[in-house]
């Protein structure tokens, strides 16, 4: 089936296209071949309903997909073959893989009666379906068997079980090569759909401090531009600083879904976190002008500040989100005193000399916990607004560079010291 798809297609579809053969032997394989093409396809086109059901149960389907109808004009021509054949009665049949909705419209347009007719439309092994067709016959309850299985239409004649094939017709194979045809190129065109990122740092957003340093604003832009410059670098976007404290990524719809796992996280913000103890804000929109994009952008970052739950930080062109809002976890009942308070209360009880800058290590020996937990305790100081991250202290020696935090005691009133 494969390779008579292969033969149809030159010259068959409507836009311009390369088919790629990936033959099996069994059904079941169909996700395997899936996987081994990878990311090289537009749109998979399978042989039949029973290989793209494994396919798409196994979770493998990354690009759209579609198969060769067995109902319609497939089964009318199984039908007619099988009333040619003295051994069956057409009105007394067993049918695999083809849905009850189109047997039953086959055999209205037929004017045949279908009370016994039997069907089965779920996926299972060669063996399994075999023995349904079989074990119906055994009982008397039909005639025969209609099967899209070759295998199953080999174990059955070999088992004295008369069985027909219901085979593609060439037109049922011509309207699927164009369907899929029409489905990768709407695929590309919806890849190459222009998307415009928009992020904003609310620690940047804030007016300034009196006890912050000067320089600290401007180093930490330049920071996190050059950080931005990279990641985008990755997906083939560019970058513009819009003011102070936000930022504009333009790109594409595919090269987005690529760097946030299909819209499931936002792009940027576990690096930046990571890097810089950054937390942003991120709204994704997508367009069919760069000014399309950039309103329903604006309306995914609206929403997301608005609201103290994050939603869906991707729109479409058609300003819909893309994903559903993730659920925050569930809040302890009554008031709880915040844990950022007491870290730096405990930091602030043992500062020397009033410096209120620190960074994981120094931080860990005052707490008397490793590296790695004070680093991510620090980030939740930064979360709650009782600590600003510092631009990395940068050095000619290899390793990550050391990140320093400027602890707000300020904010412990009465408690600084």
């Amino acid at each position: 089936m494969v390779e008579r798809v292969m033969l149809m297609g030159h010259g068959a579809t409507p836009v311009p296209c390369r088919l790629v053969a990936a033959a099996y032997r069994d059904e079941q394989e169909a996700a395997d071949k899936v996987v081994r093409l990878g990311s090289g396809v537009d749109v998979c086109l399978f042989a039949s309903p029973l290989p793209y059901d494994f396919a798409r149960r196994s979770g493998v389907l990354t690009v759209p997909a579609t198969y060769v109808p067995l109902g319609g004009a497939a089964l009318h021509a199984a039908l007619v073959r099988t009333a040619q054949d003295d051994r069956i009665d057409v009105t007394r049949v067993s049918v695999d893989v083809v849905n009850r909705a189109e047997i039953e419209e086959a055999y209205e347009d037929l004017g045949l009666p279908i009370q016994d007719v039997h069907s089965r439309d779920e996926s299972g092994s060669t063996g399994t379906v075999a023995a349904y067709h079989e074990r119906l016959l055994r009982r008397g309850v039909t005639t025969g068997a209609l099967t899209c299985l070759p295998g199953v239409a080999e174990r059955l004649t070999a088992a004295g079980v008369p069985a027909i094939r219901i085979r593609p017709t060439t037109a049922s194979v011509r309207t699927a090569l164009h369907g899929a045809a029409l489905l990768g190129a709407h695929h590309r065109l919806e890849e190459s759909q222009l998307a415009v990122v928009l992020i904003e740092v609310p620690t940047l957003r804030e007016p300034v401090r009196r006890s912050a340093p000067r320089y600290w604003r401007d180093e930490l832009r330049l920071a996190l531009q050059r950080l931005l410059v990279q990641e985008a670098h990755r997906m083939n976007a560019s970058v513009w600083p819009i003011d102070d404290h936000s930022y504009l990524v333009a790109s594409t719809r595919g090269s987005i879904s690529a760097a946030t796992d299909g819209f499931r996280v936002p792009p940027f913000a576990s690096r930046i976190r990571e890097e810089l103890g950054l937390a942003i804000e991120v709204g994704i929109g997508m367009g069919r002008t760069t000014h399309e994009a950039e309103a329903h952008a604006r309306a995914a970052l609206a929403r997301t500040q608005a609201s103290k739950q994050v939603q869906g930080f991707a729109v479409d062109r058609e300003g819909r989100p893309l994903v559903p809002a993730p659920r925050m976890p569930p809040q302890p009942a009554g008031p709880v005193k915040p844990k950022g308070v007491e870290v730096l209360g405990r930091l602030a009880a043992k500062l020397e000399g009033g410096d209120t800058v620190v960074d994981a290590e120094a931080a860990g020996r005052m707490l008397g916990v490793t590296a790695r937990t004070a680093r991510r305790l620090l980030r939740t100081l930064v979360d709650e607004g009782l600590a600003w991250p510092l631009p990395p202290n940068r050095t000619p020696q290899p390793g990550r560079p050391r990140q320093l935090y400027r602890l707000i005691v300020e904010k412990l009133g009465p408690r600084a010291p």
